[in-house]
């Protein structure tokens, strides 16, 4: 493997400096890496790819030419994130969770900085996240946002950045344990060597996370995942994270709703349940609230909820503060609600709701990243340098024909890492999506799912559009 010829392309190289040299947490794997035959993590690589088959480790892609289950593409080079580096992040992410958690609430019930004119009433009201029907409902702790994925990037100056919140059901948690389960097997050596912290306890966290919230009135807590069923994309995670932390998979056709309680159908009968982490989003979860044509939820689970008989994680609702358009102001809400500066900062926005942003953006399509408010996995956006100028085009008529819908950023050189591409390293861009719990306390998973734009220059990091992931080191 050809390491001395890596070229890191002028961006930020989460592995290299720009000298060439590996940086200081890196240097016992590059050692490891040198003293490695020739062909050998070639080998390696085709052996985690393997494994990723016979452990069936895959996700769904609709519509694609060879078939809808793919496995989850993986690069063996691990990326690593220093102890001060990761301390920074951490606070970081805890800081901006807790301010996305009183938002919430605020916005369910006083609307107190809707009020002090700190976010503009319109914007909540016109937000796809936004529930009227849970307005006034108090979750156990006062927590809505139990789990969170947040996606940080670097930029040239290895500066990180949040890139947006992912507060409705975030995915790709059972990736990092994935990850994390092949590569011990992968490169076991370098990996006893080195202080790496543990992922593999996540399951366990989630679980302690739903007891917590679970409702005062349950004795023996039953916990379950509620999953849209075997042919959603990412039914893998579904059963993966139900069998490891021991909680019941269940489809909504499986739950009823009796004497004011959910219950679950079993070979015994009916059967109490306290908690739920929906993987079914909220307009899909009860037809009597809100679509009646949804077969994936439960009939009157709101009533029970909005009463205090179960626990609904995420909270129905959440999906308010991680519009894309909502995210150019977490900036202010952590200001108004712990009067702090973010530890972590935004990428610049613009909202295209703005008259004076929106000329900018339609004069600048060319060199910006245009996303829609509400969509997720690479889709809805316009990558202004690697578009043509019949997408530009196509482009400025959707945000004129409806510009609350849509923000811009400035396009950002994402930091890269290496990859093996046949016989060398080659540099790609990546991001970091770390996974926030938040039950009695807000516990961040030490890492996270580092994805990677597989692609040649592509920014585009979705498993969905091409991209993988690397399993993420934090070092102890």
């Amino acid at each position: 493997m050809k390491i001395g010829t890596y070229d890191t392309g002028g961006y930020f190289d989460e592995m290299f400096t720009v000298e060439g040299k590996p940086r200081p947490g890196y240097e016992p794997l590059f050692e490891r890496l040198q003293a490695l035959p020739e062909g050998e993590i070639n080998a390696r690589q085709a052996a985690a790819e393997q494994l990723f088959y016979d452990l069936g480790i895959t996700f769904t892609v609709y519509g694609h030419s060879e078939g809808t289950e793919k496995i989850f593409p993986f690069d063996i080079i691990p990326r690593i994130i220093e102890r001060t580096g990761w301390e920074v992040i951490e606070r970081g992410l805890k800081q901006r969770i807790y301010a996305l958690n009183q938002f919430i609430d605020d916005i369910y019930h006083d609307q107190k900085i809707v009020k002090d004119g700190v976010v503009p009433a319109e914007l909540i009201q016109s937000a796809d996240g936004y529930f009227p029907a849970c307005r006034g409902i108090d979750p156990p702790l006062g927590v809505w946002c139990h789990i969170t994925g947040t996606d940080l990037v670097r930029d040239e100056n290895g500066e990180v950045f949040v890139l947006e919140d992912n507060l409705r059901s975030p995915s790709g948690v059972s990736y990092v344990l994935a990850n994390r389960r092949i590569l011990k097997r992968t490169l076991p050596v370098v990996f006893q060597k080195m202080n790496i912290r543990p992922v593999d306890d996540y399951p366990a966290m989630m679980l302690e996370m739903m007891h917590d919230v679970a409702p005062p009135t349950a004795d023996k807590v039953t916990a379950a995942l509620l999953t849209p069923g075997m042919f959603n994309s990412a039914y893998y995670e579904h059963s993966y994270l139900a069998m490891q932390s021991g909680v019941e998979l269940l489809e909504g056709r499986d739950m009823i709703v009796q004497d004011g309680y959910v219950m679950m159908r079993t070979t015994k009968g009916l059967r109490r349940v306290d908690v739920i982490y929906r993987r079914v989003g909220e307009d899909f979860i009860d037809p009597k609230v809100f679509r009646p044509d949804s077969l994936l939820g439960v009939p009157g689970i709101m009533d029970v909820y909005r009463a205090g008989r179960v626990t609904l994680v995420n909270a129905p609702g959440t999906g308010v503060a991680d519009d894309k358009v909502i995210y150019a102001y977490v900036p202010k809400i952590i200001k108004y609600y712990m009067d702090e500066d973010p530890i972590l900062p935004n990428v610049p926005t613009y909202l295209c709701s703005k008259k004076k942003d929106l000329d900018h953006v339609l004069q600048n399509l060319d060199t910006l990243v245009v996303k829609a408010a509400n969509e997720s996995g690479g889709y809805g956006m316009l990558v202004g340098p690697a578009s043509t100028k019949i997408e530009r085009e196509a482009f400025a008529l959707k945000i004129k024909d409806n510009p609350r819908n849509y923000i811009a950023q400035p396009t950002l050189k994402l930091s890269r890492s290496p990859v093996i591409v046949d016989d060398h390293f080659e540099g790609r861009h990546v991001d970091l999506r770390p996974y926030i719990l938040y039950g009695r306390d807000i516990k961040v998973l030490p890492g996270g799912l580092t994805r990677v734009a597989l692609k040649k220059g592509s920014l585009v990091v979705n498993s969905s559009q091409g991209g993988g992931s690397k399993d993420t080191w934090v070092l102890g």
